[in-house]
Order: structure tokens, then sequence, then C-alpha cells
């Protein structure tokens, strides 16, 4: 086992530490958010993962996970040195390096002895010799740059990282190549493959991957959005198109639209990179553009139900999460959603079993939107029930309760966790995203769709 430093204790770099302690290893979690590393300290985590509190305690009270702001207290002795920083859109769209070669920067007189640097972090091709050069330029020491991207999901990243679909490791280097065997030993074999390839090609596989599964997402809301033109059901659609092996089933959920940290950013990068090199990259644009407009699908139902008037109005909000299994709400339809319908008069009361404190901040200067710590209790008096997030507990919840709570039984999912024929035999107006409507509380002639 060896020491490791991990540069940033965001999502990637907090899971990417834990694991590795959990691993055998002694890591060193470097932040300049002193706050945050006291929190750490004290044995608090600042985000929500399931399995990761675990994780977390036993290798803290272990002493194989340590906390500091301190670069300098970190570098010394760690065979390998991961860069989890964050990666931010710019205002073009191209990814911004500033915290990736800001540390590169300060690395090199640090070094004193080898080690591999790992760019972790979501970064454009030809980053880890920018990395390389920055850090080159204040050291004579030895050392490698490795592109080793993540591809944990929020909600499973624990078990992404022991369990990897695939591990993917950037570089030319022998040396490099025999530590970073060394940093993954334990969770690599015959289905778990470690793949080695070159740096640009590590760097392009993250990109490749999210932009392939935004996509998907795109493909099947555009089907959905056909549907209900058509009158076909969308849940058919997915089964039938799913069982080829050649699609698969995984991401073909029809909804709201993606958002996390993610996938947004990472598709506007590898557009901007393909339209710097000249290429017209037309199919991420028209992906970028679609999931912007089904962000806005619940609303437009909402508001075509009620004939525009919902100044006034009150609506339950289950979910700001992004997705379920993650306080996360960067990009999160939620947001969105609140945003539009209060702007128009509405009120919204809201609930998520992990996510509230950060849609508190984020959503500080809005009063029309008020929070509860109970999903039914947001239901009280509502005048309909608008679904964000397919949180497990919202699946569990029954349809009469529902109805009991709320002042009149309409409800609309953007996730699709109901039946359509349950929620007709239990008397509601349910609008979902690729189904017909359902409208049991009214006569047929005056029944709006959406």
């Amino acid at each position: 086992m060896m020491k490791i430093a991990v540069v940033g204790t965001g999502y990637v770099g907090l899971v990417t530490g834990a694991c590795l302690a959990g691993l055998g290893h002694e890591v060193i979690c470097v932040d300049s958010d002193t706050s945050k590393v006291e929190r750490m300290r004290r044995g608090e985590l600042p985000l929500y993962e399931p399995g990761l509190e675990e994780l977390f305690d036993t290798a803290v009270s272990e002493g194989r996970l340590h906390f500091t702001t301190a670069l300098a207290e970190a570098v010394p002795g760690a065979a390998a040195i991961f860069l989890a920083l964050p990666t931010p859109p710019g205002a073009d769209g191209a990814a911004d390096l500033r915290f990736v070669l800001g540390v590169a920067d300060n690395l090199g007189p640090l070094l004193k002895e080898y080690a591999v640097i790992i760019d972790k972090s979501t970064v454009p091709v030809g980053t880890s010799q920018k990395v390389r050069d920055r850090i080159a330029a204040g050291t004579q020491a030895a050392f490698d740059v490795v592109s080793n991207p993540e591809f944990l999901q929020e909600g499973i990243a624990v078990r992404n990282f022991m369990e990897p679909s695939r591990i993917v490791v950037g570089t030319r280097s022998e040396r490099a190549r025999s530590i970073m065997l060394e940093v993954y030993q334990g969770v690599y074999d015959d289905e778990h493959p470690l793949i080695f390839m070159d740096e640009q090609s590590a760097e392009l596989t993250k990109y490749a991957a999210n932009s392939f599964l935004a996509t998907k997402i795109t493909f099947m809301n555009e089907i959905a959005g056909l549907c209900e033109r058509v009158g076909a059901d969308v849940d058919m659609v997915r089964r039938g198109i799913g069982s080829d092996p050649r699609i698969g089933e995984h991401f073909l959920q029809a909804g709201i639209g993606y958002g996390g940290s993610c996938f947004p950013k990472d598709i506007q990068a590898l557009y901007h990179t393909a339209h710097e090199l000249g290429q017209d990259f037309t199919l991420l644009q028209d992906v970028i553009t679609a999931n912007t407009d089904q962000q806005g699908r619940l609303q437009q139902k909402v508001l075509a139900y009620f004939d525009g008037q919902v100044s006034g109005k009150t609506f339950a909000l289950w979910g700001i999460a992004f997705k379920a299994d993650t306080d996360d709400i960067r990009e999160a339809p939620a947001l969105r959603i609140v945003t539009e319908l209060t702007a128009k008069g509405a009120k919204i009361v809201a609930y998520d079993p992990e996510a509230t404190n950060n849609a508190r901040r984020a959503l500080s200067g809005n009063k029309n939107v008020t929070f509860t710590d109970d999903h039914f209790a947001a239901l009280q008096g509502a005048d309909a029930l608008l679904i964000a997030t397919e949180w497990g507990v919202f699946r569990a919840a029954s349809p009469e309760a529902i109805k009991q709570a709320l002042a009149q039984p309409v409800v609309f999912d953007g996730r699709n966790i109901f039946d359509p024929e349950v929620m007709r035999s239990a008397g509601f107006y349910y609008a979902s995203i690729g189904r017909n409507p359902v409208d049991a509380i009214r006569p047929a002639s005056d029944s709006q769709t959406s």
C-alpha cells in the first residue's frame, strides 16, 4: 500500500479518497476550504452519497484518511497525487482549467521525488500535456502525468469505484503504469478491467461516454414527445427497444431532462473542443437544445391544465435533486420548475429527502417557495402535486393518501413513477411524460390534454 494525495474534496475527490483509503492506502485529502476541512476532521461528511458515510467513518477511525488545507503537507512521500478539481464551463462552454493548472503550478516546487500526477477531473483533450508543462517549469524531479477519468454515478458512486465497469488509464509510461496497477490493486480483474491507452484517448473517452449517455436520454425524451402526439406509451416503446442488446435498457427512462454536474458541462465542453478544431458536431448542439426544451415540459403541462392561470395557486413539489440518491441540485430541472411557476405568481411547497438544504441556499431569494420536512405535509391543501425526482419514498406513496391530502386530485409526474391506470382508478387527473394523460375528475368534454 502507498501514500496517496487527493487534491480537491468535492464529490469526485471525496469519494475517490475514501474509497482508496478503504482499499488500505494512506490517503490525505487537500482542500482550500478551511471550514470544510475542519468539518471532515470532526467526522462530518459535506455531501450525501449512499455508502460513503460508513466508508468514511471507518477510514478516519483507522487513521487511513486525513485532511489538510496545505498542499505542502500532502505531497511529500506521496507516490500518487490525484487532481480532483472543478472544471466549470466558461462563458463559451469550454472547460475552465484554472483550478487544475493552478494546482499544477504549485505542485512543481513541492516535488522532490518521483510521483504520478493523476488527472481525475474531467478535462479536455490535451490537458495532461498542459499539466505536465506547468509542473515541469517548477521542478527538476522526475514525474509522470496520467489521465484517469472518473465514471462515478451519483447515488451509486461507491459501488462504481469498488466494482467498476472499467478503469481507464491514459499513460505511455511503464513506470506510471506500474504505480496505477498498485493504486487499483484489489479493484480490477477480468470482470472489472483496467484499460490502458494514451492520454488523449483517455481524456476523450470520458467526454464521449457522458455525451453518448446524454444523447440516449434525449433521444428517449424526443420519442416521448412523439408518443404523446400519436397516443403511444413511451414505457412500452422503452421495453421494446431496450430488450435489443445493441441498444440496452439503461438510460432510456423518459423524464424532464438530464441535469447534474457532469452531463451539461461535459457536452458543452466536447462541443466546444470539436468546434475549435473545425468539426461541426451538430448532434451535440441538438442534444443541448432538446434537453433545455425538455426541462420546461412539466411546466407546460401545468399551465395548459390551469389555462395559464397559476397566480395564487399552491403546488407541492416532490424532489429537488437532479436525480434520486443524491443531494446535488446542479442543473436540476426542479429549480427551473420553481423559478418559472413562481414568476407567474404560484407558490411552491417543496420536499426532498436530502437536497433541501442545498435548495434553500439556491432559492433563498424566492419568497414564493417554502420547504417542508415531510412529503405528505407538502401536499396539504395544494392545488396539484408536481414530481421532479424519482426518490423511492415517492414511489411508495399511496395514491389514496395523496388524494386525501391535496385540495384536488391533480398530479404532474415528470419521472413517470406511477401507473396511469392506478391513478385513473384512484380518481386523479394525472399527466406524465410520453404517456396519455389520465382524467378521472372531469367530464370527457371538458378534459384537456397536455
